[in-house]
């Protein structure tokens, strides 16, 4: 059996321990990091929407900086957002701030009615350049 190459944040390591799942894992030269919601350092919601999306892409890139990628180095992203009806300007509004510069990262978006107490979370896939 394989040994999945895990990636850590610092500081993270105990909310990923306790519901047992890995915020990255490196194969075959990408990085596939698991969904990032705008969680606080105690694993509790950012309450206010547009902070806790900017939250997630906080957590995203923390991710991503202990791989030693950026957001440059996205190809592929998928968001969840709860009642996007309603939601999906505000969020999309504040997602803009951390997209950098095209060629973007393709993208799908997807509405979803419970995300753990959470309204936004954000998964993606990254050529590992390093």
């Amino acid at each position: 059996m394989t040994v999945r190459d895990v990636v850590f944040p610092p500081g993270r390591q105990a909310l990923y321990e306790k519901n047992r799942y890995s915020p990255a894992v490196r194969a075959d030269g990408l990085l596939f990091v698991s969904g990032q919601v705008g969680s606080r350092e105690d694993g509790s919601p950012e309450p206010e929407l547009t902070a806790q999306v900017r939250l997630a892409f906080d957590n995203l890139n923390a991710v991503l900086r202990a791989a030693d990628c950026t957001f440059d180095d996205v190809v592929d992203v998928t968001i969840f957002m709860v009642d996007p009806e309603s939601r999906f300007e505000q969020i999309w509004s504040a997602a803009q701030e951390y997209w950098g510069e095209a060629p973007y990262p393709n993208v799908t978006a997807v509405g979803v009615t419970w995300l753990y107490g959470f309204q936004f979370e954000i998964k993606a896939i990254a050529k590992i350049t390093a």
